[in-house]
């Protein structure tokens, strides 16, 4: 049998007792899902060139997932911009 301490009861407590996420929450995740993915590709990208000698290929491999997350975010932005505006935002 293990005997947890009261730390780590707290936690489990708090970690229980803490509201579910609403839909506006889950709404707003989801919206940020293609940010989100695109900054992973970025950091696996960079991962895996961390011990790979600098090559066009690999500046190139680079280049596009740095790419993919800046139209990633300007999409999430004017998604945004058009929500907020109604439509207007151009």
């Amino acid at each position: 049998m293990k005997i947890l301490s009261l730390h780590v009861l707290a936690a489990l407590d708090a970690a229980a007792s803490a509201p579910e996420p609403t839909a506006a929450d889950l709404d707003a995740i989801e919206a940020e899902m293609p940010v989100i993915a695109a900054e992973v590709e970025l950091l696996d990208t960079q991962i895996s060139l961390l011990d790979t000698p600098r090559t066009a290929w690999a500046d190139r491999r680079l280049r596009r997932a740095h790419r993919r997350v800046l139209e990633a975010r300007t999409a999430a932005t004017r998604r945004s911009a058009e929500s907020v505006l109604g439509g207007e935002a151009a």
